[in-house]
């Protein structure tokens, strides 16, 4: 794992372990035991947190996300950009070395 400050589309990220996730109405709640706070990641959120699933780059999630949404590919990455960095800001997710 390395540290970084802003990620970019070639950074591969997956899921942190130690998250408790539940669907509740089409929105993913996550608990985070290790913190002991809890996050609502929305609709969008809980698909972007599928993706997750395994190691993906940050462009593979945003094109998952993009096909899923029918959005443009540079606000899109935007909004998954942003999402990720608040996600790894709050050690849910992993960056991994390339």
């Amino acid at each position: 794992m390395r540290k970084i400050t802003t990620l970019h589309p070639s950074d591969i990220v997956v899921q942190a372990e130690g998250n408790i996730v539940s669907d509740m109405d089409g929105e993913k709640v996550m608990l985070s035991v290790q913190k002991g706070k809890y996050y609502n990641l929305g609709e969008v959120g809980g698909d972007i947190w599928n993706a997750l699933s395994k190691p993906a780059t940050v462009a593979e999630i945003t094109s998952t996300i993009e096909r899923a949404y029918e959005v443009k590919a540079d606000i899109c990455q935007q909004d998954v950009i942003s999402f990720l960095q608040h996600l790894l800001d709050e050690e849910l997710i992993t960056l991994l070395d390339a």
